[in-house]
């Protein structure tokens, strides 16, 4: 290294941005993904012991990947060398292998490469990259934000670990923030800058699991905030929804506004009013809702609000969870979107839920009987020694399959706990159990 390159080096480590300077050397300073770098993890352990194999990390933006490479880096004692897919051709790739060559035969060192956005390659550089993965020339560490059971060539996974990072936590971005508004060599310490509460908590929030851009948020306010009065720079919730060019939802996850959403949310599906019920939708994603615990919701609704005057509710809100879960954001608002306004322009029946309700009740309060001898398991020997399943009358053997037998137990004769509404197909079904019950009253009385 020359002198003008040693000048550029440590320019850029002082003018990097904030979320490059703050990215951790050690293992201790990682925040988030303990399920595989926590200290009983493979991961860790490898780490510890420099035994590591070729491994691909797989997740969204700002989870840590790059991280857990620099890491990899300033701990291992084998050549460590990084390439990005999008940029590098042919030639560094050669470059890469031939150095990796002499490191081994002249010095007995492996090379470990790291190879960012590796999904980028093509199948030829990376069917390149294959025979010296395999012959240990090279240790593999791949990084992605696509699938790479989809993206990267199979004969490469086969040689690879897949380790899946999660999207953080608020709480583990607001701790990266306060680690950066403190720390004096590598973050924003010597601006004596201060964050209010609700600020981190929005700017930890709206990133969407992206520290990355939380602490480019965090960044970008305390650069462009006139120091105040007491000398200070504050970072308000003002600030920092300027930063991020987003506003901030009154939506506490574990206060009020959480639970006063999703109250209105559910009140509004089960009302039918279809503008509200998606307004609140859009404000639950808006603040960083878990989709899940939204399509969760939906589905009880169906269930609960709308039951069998529109059975279809059920499928189509189980049918979205699925899907949200396949896809994620930013499409899974629309399928929420659908199965939000199906459920609130539904007919309304709420029959099933009170129906269980009662029927618990029932099993709560009275005595429990045994069930009657006719309906008892009768497929084994010896069962009709015991009296069990005699007498029983097979429906499908009568007019319109029906046919009229006691099927609670003695005492609860005539106890009816389902009252199908005049709503939707709740109507018919209603009529039909009519219809079935007038049948066999008829039937008895031309006798």
């Amino acid at each position: 290294m020359d002198l003008f390159d040693y000048m550029r080096t440590n320019t850029m480590k002082s003018e990097a941005p904030l979320a490059s300077r703050m990215r951790p050397e050690t293992l201790e300073e990682i925040v988030g993904q303990q399920h595989i770098i926590g200290k009983d993890k493979l991961l860790y352990r490898a780490i510890r012991a420099d035994k590591l194999g070729s491994v691909i990390f797989y997740g969204p933006p700002g989870t840590g990947k790059t991280t857990i490479a620099k890491v990899i880096a300033h701990t291992t004692k084998a050549e460590f060398t990084q390439i990005n897919a999008t940029v590098a051709g042919k030639k560094d790739m050669e470059d890469v292998v031939r150095q990796a060559k002499d490191n081994l035969g002249m010095y007995g060192k492996h090379t470990i490469l790291f190879v960012d956005e590796i999904h980028r390659f093509n199948k030829g550089q990376q069917d390149y990259l294959l025979p010296f993965v395999e012959d240990g020339t090279l240790i593999l560490i791949g990084a992605t934000t696509e699938n790479p059971y989809f993206e990267v060539n199979g004969a490469l996974l086969s040689r690879s670990i897949v380790f899946e990072l999660k999207a953080l936590e608020p709480a583990d971005i607001k701790q990266l923030l306060k680690r950066a508004l403190t720390d004096m060599e590598k973050g924003m310490g010597a601006y004596q800058a201060v964050a209010d509460e609700d600020a981190l908590d929005f700017l930890a929030d709206i990133a969407g699991g992206d520290a990355r851009n939380a602490l480019n948020a965090l960044e970008l306010g305390i650069l462009t905030t006139e120091k105040s009065e007491d000398g200070k720079i504050h970072i308000t919730l003002e600030v920092a929804q300027e930063c991020i060019q987003k506003r901030a939802v009154r939506y506490d996850k574990d206060g009020d506004n959480h639970y006063d959403t999703i109250s209105a949310f559910i009140k509004s599906m089960r009302g039918s009013d279809p503008d509200a019920a998606v307004y609140y939708l859009a404000r639950m994603l808006y603040a960083g809702e878990d989709i899940k615990f939204i399509a969760r919701r939906i589905m009880i609704c169906a269930a609960e609000d709308v039951g069998n005057a529109d059975p279809q509710a059920l499928t189509v809100a189980v049918s979205a969870a699925q899907a949200v879960e396949r896809i994620g954001m930013p499409e899974a608002q629309i399928i929420l979107s659908q199965a939000v306004l199906y459920v609130a322009t539904a007919p309304k029946s709420n029959s099933a839920c009170n129906a269980v309700f009662e029927a618990m009740d029932a099993v709560k309060n009275q005595r429990s009987m045994p069930v009657p001898a006719h309906l008892q398991d009768s497929h084994y020997g010896g069962s009709a020694k015991l009296g069990h399943g005699i007498g029983y009358k097979y429906a499908h053997n009568y007019p319109n399959h029906y046919v009229k037998q006691q099927y609670l137990p003695d005492g609860m004769e005539g106890q009816v706990f389902y009252h199908p509404s005049e709503n939707g197909y709740e109507s018919k079904i209603g009529e039909h159990m009519r219809f079935l019950r007038e049948s066999v009253r008829d039937d008895s009385e031309s006798r």
